[in-house]
């Protein structure tokens, strides 16, 4: 069974740092599962963090741009096509691991049969995955755009001040139903040492649910240090509606 868990909030606020950390913590915690990263953020900068530089991407697929790495073999169904492409674009992260880019995704309206097609190949891909996690253009909204697929828990991530915190509980609310079924919560995100408390005093005044707080350190170059973000996500993990190992 799949477990799956999408990062979300505007850009700059940290998701793909804290996207690569949790994909770090379940590649240490679960070793020998397959995970699946699913770049749905228009930046795509999360292969960056990999040391990884991709240029094709479900977009590609969808407007027939994608220049394939094999020949395309004959006397497909367009519904076999679109998945052996899908598989022609993953990129290998690491053992059992690889990233997918979705780049542009269809309107929420449109109703051309490759948008279902393509959901549908994408529900098959992420089946065969034990967690997928994505990193979200803003909001789940997006995501659904590109694959219904059920969130078991979704990530919030914001920064601690008043614009930030507004404007994240403008998503969180508009969200909720897209994350009903599962778990949703609120990742505070460079706060400065000693704000703790402030952060979030602030972030329970907009009535958003913390799950954890990420603190910057003015001698570190504003970011928190990677061994202790790593703990963080540790700690966060643990509480986190997912598989957990009892040796964790």
């Amino acid at each position: 069974m799949t477990s799956t868990i999408a990062v979300i909030g505007k850009s700059g606020s940290g998701k793909t740092t804290l996207v690569k950390a949790l994909y770090d913590v379940i590649k240490e915690t679960f070793p020998e599962q397959t995970i699946l990263l699913v770049d749905n953020d228009l930046t795509q900068e999360l292969a960056g963090k990999f040391g990884l530089k991709i240029s094709n991407t479900i977009y590609g697929i969808r407007s027939g741009k994608h220049e394939y790495n094999t020949g395309i073999p004959k006397k497909m169904t367009k519904q076999e096509y679109i998945e052996w492409a899908l598989e022609d674009i993953l990129t290998e992260v690491d053992d059992n691991a690889e990233i997918i880019a979705s780049h542009l995704v269809a309107s929420k309206d449109c109703i051309c049969p490759i948008t279902k097609q393509m959901n549908e190949a994408l529900v098959k891909l992420i089946d065969r995955y034990d967690f997928v996690i994505f990193d979200c253009e803003y909001d789940l909204k997006y995501l659904i755009q590109l694959v219904d697929y059920p969130i078991d828990t979704t990530l919030l991530v914001t920064k601690a001040d008043l614009a930030s915190l507004h404007l994240a509980s403008i998503i969180y609310e508009s969200n909720k139903k897209h994350a009903a079924s599962g778990q949703f919560g609120v990742v505070l995100n460079q706060i400065k040492e000693g704000c703790e408390t402030k952060a979030l005093e602030a972030a329970n005044s907009f009535s958003l649910d913390t799950i954890a707080l990420i603190k910057k350190y003015e001698d570190r170059d504003n970011t928190t240090d990677d061994d202790e973000l790593h703990e963080i996500i540790k700690n966060l993990y643990s509480r986190l509606n997912l598989p957990q190992n009892m040796e964790f």
